[in-house]
């Protein structure tokens, strides 16, 4: 990953690349955005500016040994700690020999969905499982980096969603985290850092990913020749500054918690009992991420509606597919007492599976709340 491969974010690529030039480069930094920012890639292609055995004025060579092993990120002296499920008896006693290779995993996920987000990880892992990083992952990082660098220079350990960090792992590292070996470089990278643990959020130096203008957005969907001009401009303000969104619109993926959102709403206009239930059991299938983004994406929705009803369609985000549903719903359905109704089941539906809350309970709960503030008079 190099900086000229992030389109945009001028000011961030100058500050990182200053800070290394001037030797100002602190231990322990915290890359953190919002979904579909370049965090991620942003503390990939430091890595590679910092590991780089001719690097430039502003970017990396992308031509040596070192670079080339970055661009499929399996240089020694990068390593990564990921949220992964918590291992079964056989793994922990090194008897599973199908055992998956998470680190394989990750470096193609990382490559391949740069601006993903913990939903997209669960769902290229296949596994649904709680995903964290253990007590037993944060001594493997002391460990790691208790060893020399392999090849003379930096040993860095990325951490993709430390706010996964439990009390018991982050305790595990904080003493290497304010008295690392020499030449020891953590990068952290969080889309939710006010998950974050304070003892380890202390001890970092913050450095703010911003989002992507639309048109930064659009002229990367041109020139990396995914999408013509005509539908970069329609997708660039959609996307509203998320890259994995506007990846998504130029692929023309559907989104399909839109379509499910829907249809559970309709189920819930009729009062289909057997259809709500069998909508229950299905959603309660899933994993945690994927039921808080379902309830996100109802949101979203009531957000859209609101906007409509208010006529401030110019604020609307809403895909053309869905904005037809959205109109007629709010139009037809909806008035401001029950949008606020609405948002509040939501939201609390959010706060409560957040917080681990049985989902076969609650979202039957949640079905029923909706009927009745959607069949008011």
């Amino acid at each position: 990953m190099l900086f000229s491969s992030i389109p945009g974010l001028g000011e961030t690529k100058q500050k990182l690349i200053h800070a290394i030039q001037k030797d100002h480069l602190a231990h322990a930094l915290l890359f953190h955005g919002k979904e579909g920012s370049p965090n991620l890639a942003m503390a990939l292609a430091m890595a590679t500016y910092i590991l780089c055995n001719q690097p430039g004025k502003e970017d990396a060579c992308g031509k040596c040994a070192s670079c080339l092993k970055m661009a499929k990120l399996v240089h020694p002296d990068l390593n990564f700690a990921i949220p992964l499920p918590a291992p079964t008896k056989k793994q922990e006693k090194k008897e599973d020999d199908d055992e998956p290779d998470f680190h394989a995993l990750w470096r193609s996920f990382a490559l391949e969905k740069t601006y993903g987000n913990f939903q997209d990880w669960s769902a290229h892992l296949g596994i649904n499982k709680l995903l964290s990083i253990s007590k037993a992952a944060a001594r493997q990082i002391v460990k790691t980096l208790s060893l020399k660098s392999f090849e003379g220079g930096y040993k860095m350990m990325l951490i993709w969603a430390p706010e996964t960090l439990n009390l018991s792992s982050a305790n595990a590292l904080l003493k290497i985290l304010e008295e690392p070996p020499v030449k020891t470089i953590f990068l952290m990278v969080s889309q939710q850092p006010e998950n974050l643990l304070t003892t380890i959020l202390s001890r970092t130096q913050k450095i703010h990913v911003r989002n992507f203008t639309d048109e930064e957005i659009r002229q990367f969907l041109e020139d990396q020749s995914l999408a013509d001009t005509l539908a970069a401009q329609q997708i660039a303000p959609l996307a509203d500054g998320n890259m994995r969104e506007a990846l998504l619109l130029s692929q023309n993926v559907v989104d399909k918690n839109t379509l499910l959102f829907r249809d559970w709403l309709r189920d819930c206009y009729k009062a289909d009992i057997q259809s709500l239930i069998a909508f229950t059991e299905q959603i309660s299938s899933t994993n945690k991420e994927q039921q808080k983004s379902l309830l996100l994406t109802g949101i979203n929705v009531i957000r859209e509606s609101l906007l409509n009803r208010t006529q401030l369609t110019d604020l609307m985000r809403s895909s053309e597919a869905d904005r037809e549903f959205i109109v007629n719903f709010s139009n037809t359905v909806l008035n401001d007492e029950k949008i606020m109704g609405i948002y509040r089941v939501l939201n609390d539906g959010h706060y409560h599976i957040e917080r681990n809350g049985n989902p076969k309970i609650l979202f039957l709960d949640l079905a029923f709340s909706l009927a009745r503030i959607i069949r008011a008079g």
